[in-house]
């Protein structure tokens, strides 16, 4: 029997708790990881930041109390299924030609799973050295709103870390930042009258047509020389009550894409000039983009960890989702930063999510060799 396959039986139980955000409850998953970690020995602290919404802080100490612990950070929510239909139950976890399948297997319940067999399985190792810490959040996928409250807990509840680990979807990848997230609601107002005399209203779908239109032609700013060209996308526009009424108001969402040598305050002042006066901005969510220092000796030797399961050589790389770490490392110290999780990039909110059986078991052996790594040599 495979020693890591304990993973699959952990990732297949986080499966089965229905987590979908929104409308969003952690509950009884965040639940059942408390009780799980308190038996393999960890503290916890179960932070509620809204009805049926749940943060989950676990600790297990090191010997090592002059030192800084290793935090491992994922979220339990998930993205809703979609509208085509799932040739797996999305809630069973099936496994079928080497693939967990359900929502949540990529992104990302699969690292969670892996992170805490990993740190059962070097137990040991934690213990004689600085320790770890597990920062699980819920609501990531609408903006980050669990991490966003769990900033505010205390330091003796959550320790400022040495290092993060964020298990996003990588395949195994060392991902060493990505993008800023920038999401903006404009809002057009007009006014109200009969659809059968339009000229003695103003039309707001109109005012919001034009701004749309102008805003196609938009420049958030430079190409950064990792993060390439900052991106800008209408993802709602909602007007309008009746057929035979002109509308008086409506909204639309913009989702931007950006780079640190960009500065958000700036994009939305650029941004709101260009649609004019008529067009109402206020700010949705306002993440940060993250970049560790590829350089730094601590990314360095995670590299050299990761790089036995990947052909070709590694390279310095990013991605274009956001994560809670945009919120945490600030509140954290800044510590440096890897992206790293068994799923699949390309399985992200998909119909049919998996993630490869094979990369859920390579994960337990990896997380293992880098919490090994940081009861040795730490960020040194």
């Amino acid at each position: 029997m495979n020693p890591n396959d304990d993973v699959i039986s952990l990732t297949r139980a986080l499966l089965r708790f229905n987590t979908i955000n929104p409308p969003g409850d952690e509950s009884l998953c965040m639940a059942f990881l408390a009780d799980y970690l308190q038996e393999l020995g960890f503290s916890t602290h179960l932070q509620r930041f809204g009805e049926r919404r749940f943060n989950l802080v676990a600790r297990l100490a090191g010997g090592k109390a002059d030192a800084k612990p290793l935090m491992f950070t994922g979220h339990v929510d998930t993205v809703p299924l979609g509208n085509a239909d799932w040739r797996f139950d999305a809630f069973a976890g099936e496994i079928s030609d080497g693939r967990l399948y359900g929502r949540g297997a990529s992104d990302m319940k699969a690292a969670i799973a892996a992170f805490i067999v990993a740190c059962r399985q070097q137990r040991e190792a934690v213990q004689s050295g600085p320790g770890v810490v597990l920062a699980l959040t819920g609501g990531e996928e609408t903006g980050c709103d669990g991490a966003r409250s769990m900033i505010d807990l205390p330091p003796d509840v959550l320790p400022a870390p040495g290092a993060l680990i964020v298990g996003e979807p990588t395949a195994n990848y060392p991902v060493i930042g990505h993008k800023g997230a920038l999401w903006l609601r404009c809002e057009t107002r007009g006014k109200t009258a009969h659809g059968a005399m339009p000229e003695l209203g103003i039309n707001a779908i109109y005012l919001a047509a034009e701004a749309i239109g102008k805003i196609r032609h938009f420049d958030p700013g430079a190409p950064h020389p990792l993060m390439k060209r900052p991106t800008l996308n209408v993802g709602t526009i909602s007007g309008g009550l009746n057929i035979n009424s002109v509308p008086d108001r409506t909204r639309f969402d913009v989702d931007i894409r950006t780079a640190p040598n960009l500065r958000h305050d700036d994009i939305r002042q650029r941004l709101a000039v260009m649609m004019g006066g008529a067009v109402r901005v206020t700010t949705l969510v306002d993440l940060p983009a993250v970049l560790s220092e590829p350089d730094h000796e601590w990314i360095r030797r995670v590299f050299g960890h990761c790089a036995p399961l990947h052909d070709a050589p590694l390279q310095p790389r990013v991605v274009p989702y956001f994560t809670d770490a945009s919120l945490l490392l600030g509140s954290l110290g800044a510590p440096p930063c890897i992206i790293l999780g068994p799923g699949e990039p390309a399985m992200a909110h998909q119909t049919d999510e998996y993630c490869e059986v094979e990369k859920l078991r390579q994960a337990v052996t990896l997380y293992g060799a880098l919490i090994r790594d940081w009861g040795t040599h730490g960020a040194a």
